[in-house]
């Protein structure tokens, strides 16, 4: 997948999840036409619109690669088969929304009860590799802040 393409758009159903090979994309809302990043994707996870995917609702979301990526695809109804025949596949499957549950609810603490340079400085701490890949609009945007008030953050720090 090229840098720039879109991996899933809102108002459209996710039909696959992703396994990351190689690369980075982002997950992100538009809202009153700003886009609001809210996760990033690397090497070694499983990408796609989690509500749209287990719903089979449209979107809501946009998800883009950040840099060229190597994914691999599995399709909805393949991936409900193997849950069906293969109990390690469903276990393998309920561990990932688990974890996605423990990062979106991490996130909610994050922006709801932390301060901007709190959440910096966590991202510094818990996921350098970020700030070494991702556009610094990206990550303000994921850190819910200007990217003039980062910019001033890392001034600071």
């Amino acid at each position: 997948m090229a840098k720039g393409e879109f991996l899933a758009t809102e108002g459209k159903v996710c039909n696959h999840v992703y396994f990351v090979e190689q690369g980075c994309l982002r997950g992100f809302y538009n809202l009153d036409g700003k886009e609001i990043t809210y996760w990033f994707g690397f090497e070694d996870s499983f990408v796609t619109s989690f509500f749209s995917f287990i719903s089979r609702k449209p979107a809501v979301e946009n998800i883009q690669a950040i840099e060229e990526c190597t994914l691999w695809a599995i399709g909805y109804n393949v991936l409900q088969s193997l849950y069906a025949r293969h109990k390690d596949m469903e276990r393998l499957g309920r561990i990932m929304q688990e974890r996605y549950y423990v990062m979106l609810e991490e996130r909610f603490v994050a922006n709801h009860f932390k301060e901007a340079r709190e959440r910096y400085e966590n991202l510094i701490s818990t996921s350098p590799h970020i700030l070494q890949r991702v556009p610094l609009g990206y990550i303000a945007s994921y850190l819910g802040i200007t990217q003039e008030t980062l910019s001033r953050i890392r001034n600071k720090v």
